[in-house]
């Protein structure tokens, strides 16, 4: 089931590279926030940093585990 799910293609890419990207964009995103926060160059409520920080580590929870359960054969 998972196989199916993580290698079903869309545009060209499977959903397991989707999640990858997305990934990498969150983990992007909220090093980003934390720099600009920490060098004071934006001014924005502290709370998005580890509120992009929590959804980045659910993501890449997310897909590491549909990864590792497609590889398995589940």
């Amino acid at each position: 089931m998972f196989y199916q799910i993580a290698y079903y293609v869309i545009l060209g890419l499977p959903v397991i590279a989707w999640g990858g990207i997305l990934t990498l964009v969150s983990m992007l995103m909220t090093a980003t926030l934390g720099y600009l926060f920490y060098t004071g160059k934006v001014r924005f409520p502290f709370y998005w940093h580890p509120t992009m920080a929590i959804t980045t580590i659910t993501l890449a929870l997310l897909h590491g585990t549909v990864g590792i359960l497609a590889l398995l054969g589940f």
